[in-house]
This record gives structure tokens, sequence and C-alpha cells, in this order.
């Protein structure tokens, strides 16, 4: 990148388990919420935004256009355009380069990017032959014809397609995203102990989060949308109090039922939630003399084989490493999105194997041994919640806001992505 990406403020949502604190609050409602609050806590006029950028992965018909809705709710000006981008895990991530691309191209100088997501909301779907029925009902004409047509109902008709679950399922390799950690789980020789170990670090590294304060200058509150039972919301849901082996022993395998390993309680949990940050040229920043909570340096996005999309975070910093000519070395802390223990420790070890950095990646060497101590120190999507469209922007203000806390000065935030993707970005404190 010819200039770094101004990172002036960022802030989220707490996280509601889906079905939860935030299930009456709609993924519009949920980014409106938090755009309104960094504008206000940046003290950013509204006029001087140029465009709107929000990552959103279910996106409803009731906001086709869930950027555009969000934008106008925040009272950003309507002459401001707005537009919703989708790279399924990551789209919270790809609204944030793709304003980092169009600040260098000159075609915009201050963007709000960001994510949003209701998992509560994402909808029950009509099957094939209930559709179908409603289809001829709506076009018969009289009253024989439908009585015909309504007698042809059966109970059947009315399961359900889960939206959710079907969403999750990859259509070309034809496995749900828990099928694909199981591969890793195989290929890695990674056990449900060392899974589960992994978990409940991540909850007691989140708890003792919430305890320090860690979050307090990353969430913004937000009412529960509960009208008869108004409630503020402060913290995120999931995260377990005192989290130990033996409860989470007691899972059952979920996805692969009589040999598998991951369970509910080593993935990461179905949330909603909402983020946004300001971005601008740092040339732009220093111009109006503001203080970024830091800064985009690069970003890459790589593929791979969809059944083992977890190693995607090791293809896209593999990449973003080289182009940016930055040495494993030098970072500070690493995000490494939870979408499951095994995704995660899978990752680690394919980080420091020379055998897969030869073969895989084409390198002469292993990319690096990650140190669990700037690993996901503050918990990630197993303990807080993974907002699908949410999550790649609750990552990038994370890793920022905790590399001042430790005095660092480099992170990298990174994602799998369903479909066989991965995505990372670099960024800087100062």
């Amino acid at each position: 990148m010819k200039e770094r990406i101004a990172i002036i403020e960022g802030l989220r949502t707490p996280m509601g388990k889906a079905g939860g604190a935030l299930k009456n609050i709609s993924a519009h409602d949920l980014g409106a919420k938090v755009v309104k609050e960094i504008l206000t806590k940046s003290n950013i006029d509204p006029k001087i935004i140029d465009e709107v950028i929000i990552g959103n992965v279910a996106n409803l018909s009731d906001s086709a256009n869930i950027a555009r809705v969000i934008a106008l709710k925040a009272d950003i000006p309507k002459e401001v355009p707005a537009f919703t981008v989708h790279r399924n895990c990551a789209s919270g991530m790809e609204a944030v380069t793709t304003a980092a691309n169009k600040i260098l191209l000159c075609q915009a100088e201050t963007i709000i990017a960001g994510g949003v997501e209701s998992m509560s909301n994402i909808p029950l779907l009509f099957n094939a032959k209930m559709t179908k029925l409603f289809a001829d009902l709506f076009k018969s004409r009289s009253f024989g014809q439908k009585l015909k047509i309504i007698l042809k109902f059966r109970p059947n008709f009315l399961s359900p397609i889960i939206a959710v679950q079907q969403g999750l399922t990859d259509p070309i390799s034809g496995l749900i995203m828990g099928s694909t950690a199981e591969n890793l789980a195989r290929e890695f020789k990674i056990t449900r102990k060392e899974q589960d170990e992994y978990a409940m670090q991540s909850h007691n590294r989140a708890e003792e989060a919430v305890k320090n304060g860690i979050f307090d200058n990353e969430i913004t509150t937000i009412f529960n949308g509960n009208v008869k039972k108004s409630k503020i919301i402060e913290n995120d849901e999931g995260i377990r109090e005192g989290q130990n082996m033996k409860d989470l022993s007691k899972l059952k395998p979920y996805f692969e039922k009589n040999t598998g390993t991951v369970t509910v309680g080593n993935s990461s949990q179905l949330t909603d939630a909402g983020a946004a940050m300001i971005l601008m040229s740092e040339s732009k920043a220093k111009k109006l003399k503001l203080k970024p909570i830091g800064y985009l340096k690069d970003f890459a996005y790589a593929g791979l084989d969809p059944d083992r999309m977890g190693l995607g975070p090791v293809f896209a910093t593999a990449k973003l490493l080289q182009q940016s000519e930055t040495k494993f070395e030098d970072i500070d802390l690493f995000e490494i999105n939870e979408a499951f223990a095994a995704q995660v420790i899978a990752c680690k070890r394919a980080f420091e194997s020379e055998e897969f950095a030869k073969k895989e990646l084409g390198l002469d060497k292993a990319i690096g041994k990650i140190d669990d101590k700037i690993l996901n120190v503050n918990g990630g999507g197993i303990s807080l919640g993974h907002p699908v469209g949410m999550s790649g922007s609750r990552i990038i203000i994370h890793a920022l806001k905790e590399l001042k806390r430790r005095k660092k000065q480099t992170a990298i935030a990174s994602l799998c992505i369903g479909g066989g993707q991965g995505g990372a970005c670099l960024l800087e404190l100062k």
C-alpha cells in the first residue's frame, strides 16, 4: 500500500448469544447504534463522510442493502452513498479493506466501514413443496381450484429449511463448517482434550478480560429491544464463568456423532453484534490533527480447498508477510478468529511446519511459531462469539486497542472464511 490507512475510532456492541439478550434487535439497528456512537466519540461531523460500507452475511429481505439502511438510521446525510459487502466470515474485514482501496484510489477520503449480524433473526424457510403449494394457491381463481390445492397439503410440507444451517454448509464440498474442522483435527492429529483445553483457555481469558475492564473502551452499551422489559446490555453474553475441563468433557461430538471431536463447547457461538470504524488516509488524519487508534498497513486474501477452509489464516498471512516485506518475528500480537478450537490449533501447527510451508505455500522454511502469550490474548469466537458478518471488524478493533494497552506496535488480525479462503490485515499502532 502506498499509504497507510488511519483508523480514527472503532467500536462494537456487546455480543449476544443467538436467541439471547439481543434477539429483539435487528442487524440494521445494531449497526446504526454503533455508527452513531463512533461519530459521537470521535467528534467527526457526519458531513465529511464520503461513503458507508458494511459487511453482512445473512442479508434479509427487509434491509436488502443493509449498509444504506444503517447509514440513514445513523443520521448520515442522505447524499452519502452506502453499499454492503459479503465475503462470508470475513465480511466485516472486507468492508474495511474495500474502504482502504477506495481511499487509496482517491475515490473517497473518509469512510465508515464495519460489519453486522443478527444470527437470532436468520429465518426458517419454507421447503420446495410448501413454496409450490403457495404459488399454486395464489394463481388459482375459483374456490374449487383453491380447495383442490389445499387438499394436497401434507404435514411434511411444514418441515422448514434452517437458513443458518444451510448458510454454514459449503455447496462445493457439501460440508457444514464443523465438519471441515473435523478434517483438520484428523489431518493435524488434534485430540479432543487439546480442543477442550483451548476452549477453556478462551473462556478463562475472556472472563479475566471482563474483570479487568479490557473491553470497556471498545464496547458501546445497547438496550435489549424488549419494550416490556427494557435492559441495558453492557457485556458479552457468551462467556462462561469458571469454564473447566470437566464440563467441556461432558459434551458430545456435534458434527460427527460417533467418531468426532468437535463439540458445541469447542466451537464458536452463533451471535448477534455490530462493529464500525472511521477510516481515512494517514495524510488526511494528520491534516485534520486527529489521533487514530492505529493504522492498516496492508492486507491480503488467499484461497484454498473448501474442505480445509480453517487453514485460511495461514495462507493469507504468508501472502501478507511476503507482499508487505514484514518479518514474522516482528509481530507483537496475533488475532486468529476462533471458528473452532481445532481450526486455531491446526493453524498454529501449520505456521510452524516446514513441511507445510514447502508443500502448501511454496516457501523455503516454516513461517514461524506463534507464542500462545500473544495469540487471542482476551479470548475469541469460542468465548465471545462469532457474528459472521461482524467478526472481521471486531478483531481489527480489538487488536489495535490491545496493542495500545500493551504498548506494542504491530499486529496481524486474520480469519478463516467458509468456502475456502483466508483474510489477514497488518495493523500498526503508530
